[in-house]
């Protein structure tokens, strides 16, 4: 077994993901385009500089005939003692579990006399944005379990420096619901432009017919300016929407006046409404 720690490599920014063009009876607003223009918090310009700022402060990765396991985060959240910890938890935690399946299914392989297939689980934290108050994290996420083919997730949160306090994005509305009610005709447009652009059009009895809730999904925040947050974007694994074929899907959301106005009061001051 060996493990590799540095501490030193560049983790590349977060890539853009564009909210894919609509058909021509759904076509996105001024505010859309605006949301759409790079997942939030990626600058427009000045990216040799946002890749010095990624530098990797935690990069942990280990391979045998058991596991292959990957775990990074950026230096802007080693700078947070109590947000490291919490991430080096998450990271010890996420390889035991890792272990402890493969161990068993590498028993039972032995047992009935077929072949193992090495587990798998890598993940990136990445930087999305850093104001004033917030540090907002994103993660893709990639695991294998030895079945026909790995999945991919995502993870998010949201470090409040006043409150010294680790939360996810919807912490910061006054509901998942009152989120979910700004956000619904949008966000399920957005999925239906995004599909299109793919080729597909479920069928009114497809089980993937239904819109979910924005709520259910990844919700990263990110900001144009590195002062208010003002970029919203929803980050859907397959299966949430589609079959597995069609892979992920990132939908960027415009944030509104109407979805400011459900934000909590006490942290309404520190996003921005895109009109």
């Amino acid at each position: 077994m060996t493990i590799d720690t540095s501490w030193r490599n560049a983790i590349p920014i977060l890539a853009g993901a564009l909210l894919l063009a609509g058909c021509s009876e759904d076509r996105p607003t001024k505010a859309d385009k605006v949301a759409a223009a790079s997942v939030p918090g990626a600058p427009p310009q000045g990216a040799a500089d946002e890749a010095a700022k990624n530098a990797a402060a935690s990069n942990v990765s280990e391979s045998d005939e058991l596991v292959e396991f990957a775990y990074a985060y950026p230096v802007e959240a080693a700078r947070i003692p109590e947000l490291a910890k919490a991430l080096d938890g998450d990271r010890e935690a996420k390889r035991e579990a890792l272990i402890a399946a493969a161990r068993r299914d590498k028993d039972a392989a032995e047992k009935d006399g077929y072949p193992y297939r090495k587990h798998s689980h890598r993940q990136r934290w990445q930087r999305v944005t850093s104001t004033p108050r917030f540090l907002s994290l994103s993660a893709e996420i990639e695991t294998y379990s030895g079945g026909a083919h790995g999945m991919q997730t995502f993870d998010t949160l949201i470090w409040d420096r006043n409150r010294r306090k680790q939360m996810k994005p919807l912490d910061l509305f006054q509901s998942s619901a009152a989120f979910d009610a700004v956000v619904r005709d949008a966000f399920c447009a957005g999925i239906k432009r995004a599909k299109a652009a793919k080729g597909i059009e479920e069928a009114p009895d497809s089980v993937f017919a239904k819109c979910p809730p924005a709520s259910a999904q990844t919700v990263w925040l990110g900001s144009s300016d590195g002062r208010y947050l003002d970029r919203l974007t929803v980050a859907i694994a397959p299966y949430e929407i589609g079959a597995y074929a069609e892979g992920s899907y990132k939908v960027n959301l415009p944030m509104t006046g109407a979805l400011v106005k459900v934000v909590k009061d006490e942290f309404a001051r520190d996003f921005l409404p895109i009109n």
